[in-house]
């Protein structure tokens, strides 16, 4: 028997888990590693009363996740590496997902502000417990033979007591949706559990949630060495074993499905990184908040004549961008669409003029808060179109504008530009053969056709280097943000 059976054979049986009615989400865990399922418990646990809490008991669960699967993937882990140097790693070495990387650094993220400012409100645990019960799926498809494992329906938290209409709304549809999903069976030994819970005096149950927090945190003491026999088991496998280790992980990768709320999550802290305060529960039109001057704001809800934007992007109190937000499994190219009938349908005093037709907004974008991967291109990334141009296409982005790069962008007046470049001498400095400037005006004559991506082919010893400095020259701004490749 090869290690990795025998490595599978061992924790065998953690899928008829999910069958159970239990307490927890993180249960599912149990029979493959103490640590994570204590820690996905103790943040259940801290939840109603200390969301901050919780959320840093997240970031430690990505924390043993990222360590887990580092081990399982041959990467000696220092003791000086943080988790972000190990995500760094897993994928600079292409070892995970780039869409398990991308909700485990925003856990990590959450749970740094939490650790250091004290912050953390209930939406933003409640997105990341959801967050976590994917990631565990993920690593049972990946870690074990169970290719098709499932939890099940999300078990929420308690409400809080002082929760806010959204809050109990989002908690009132995930209990529906878990009821709708129960067998009768389930449902009826769930309402046997809640009945001995309620029938708990207050000093009965803290005394029992203590209890069960000293007992998480005692099995969690012995998570180091778990950590080294996992690494030990692992150091068995052939070559041809961790390649399909590999493999499992970039296919289970289709386990991290997340709702609206938790896909809002995702893009709210994808915006901030690159400079808008974005924050949908708090930063959206109907808490007040509006555009003013100094401030880059993504306001969530913002009203138009076609329905609410899921953002409206505001550099000072001029709005620049539309933003359509999706489910993350949504195919987002065709929601450019929408956000295009959002950006005719604005009604704002800064935005009183159209830039062409009946767009009142410039920039439109759409997203489902996956990272672009062009192998689904149309499914993922953020897709963008000017519409100052009627012949301008919608195509991906690789990550967001900040607010000064739209801003930039909103001073290139693309026609303007071209006739310039048609108009502009050959006079560098250094002399061009004729082919050098036959290849260029191509170049230029093709940018003007809104198509990004050009190959020049040229042979050894013909000036590749001279002519691309020659473009440079001669496009200065206009043409910056264009995608030019050359090759041999």
């Amino acid at each position: 028997m090869n290690s990795r059976l025998r490595f599978q054979r061992r924790l065998a049986g953690i899928g008829s888990l999910a069958m159970e009615t239990t307490r927890s989400n993180f249960d599912f865990l149990e029979g493959l590693d103490t640590d994570l399922s204590s820690l996905g418990r103790l943040a259940e646990s801290y939840f109603q009363d200390d969301p901050s809490t919780s959320l840093i008991k997240l970031r430690q669960f990505g924390e043993r996740l990222t360590k887990r699967h580092a081990s399982l993937m041959g990467i000696e882990i220092q003791e000086i590496d943080t988790q972000a140097d190990l995500l760094r790693k897993l994928k600079y070495e292409r070892m995970a997902p780039d869409r398990v990387l991308d909700v485990l650094h925003h856990v990590r993220k959450l749970g740094n502000a939490a650790v250091h400012e004290g912050r953390g409100d209930h939406r933003e645990a409640l997105a990341c417990l959801k967050m976590a019960v994917q990631l565990g799926v993920w690593h049972v498809r990946a870690a074990t033979a169970q290719r098709d494992f499932t939890t099940g329906p999300f078990l929420p938290p308690k409400v809080p007591d002082a929760s806010g209409a959204e809050l109990q709304g989002e908690l009132d549809r995930l209990r529906t949706e878990r009821n709708e999903a129960l067998s009768a069976a389930q449902k009826a030994e769930e309402e046997k559990q809640r009945a001995i819970l309620s029938a708990e005096t207050a000093e009965d149950r803290h005394k029992r949630e203590v209890e069960e927090r000293r007992t998480w945190e005692a099995l969690a003491q012995d998570a180091d060495r778990q950590l080294q026999e996992l690494s030990e088991q692992a150091s068995l496998w052939s070559t041809a074993e961790r390649s399909a280790f590999a493999q499992a992980a970039e296919e289970a990768a289709g386990a991290v499905v997340l709702d609206e709320q938790s896909t809002r999550a995702l893009v709210d802290q994808q915006l901030r990184d690159r400079g808008w305060e974005a924050d949908t529960s708090r930063i959206r039109f109907s808490k007040g908040v509006r555009p003013a001057k100094g401030r880059n704001l993504a306001i969530a809800e913002w009203p138009t004549k076609s329905g609410p934007a899921d953002y409206a992007l505001f550099v000072g109190q001029r709005c620049v961008g539309i933003v359509e937000a999706k489910r993350y499994q949504k195919n987002i190219s065709a929601a450019i669409d929408q956000a295009e009938r959002y950006s005719k349908g604005l009604e704002w005093e800064e935005n009183q003029e159209a830039w062409v037709g009946e767009y009142f907004v410039p920039f439109v974008f759409a997203t489902n808060g996956r990272p672009y991967l062009k192998q689904v291109e149309t499914e993922s990334g953020i897709w963008f179109r000017d519409v100052r141009l009627t012949n301008n296409l919608r195509r991906p982005l690789m990550g967001w504008f900040t607010p000064d790069e739209l801003a930039s962008l909103l001073e290139v007046e693309k026609e303007k530009a071209q006739a310039a470049l048609e108009t502009r001498r050959f006079d560098f400095g250094f002399q061009l053969r004729p082919y050098q400037k036959e290849a260029i005006q191509a170049v230029e004559k093709t940018l003007g056709t809104e198509k990004r991506e050009m190959l020049v082919a040229m042979a050894t010893g013909t000036g590749k280097t001279k002519l691309a400095i020659a473009m440079l020259y001669r496009g200065g701004r206009e043409i910056s943000d264009q995608l030019l490749s050359f090759s041999d």
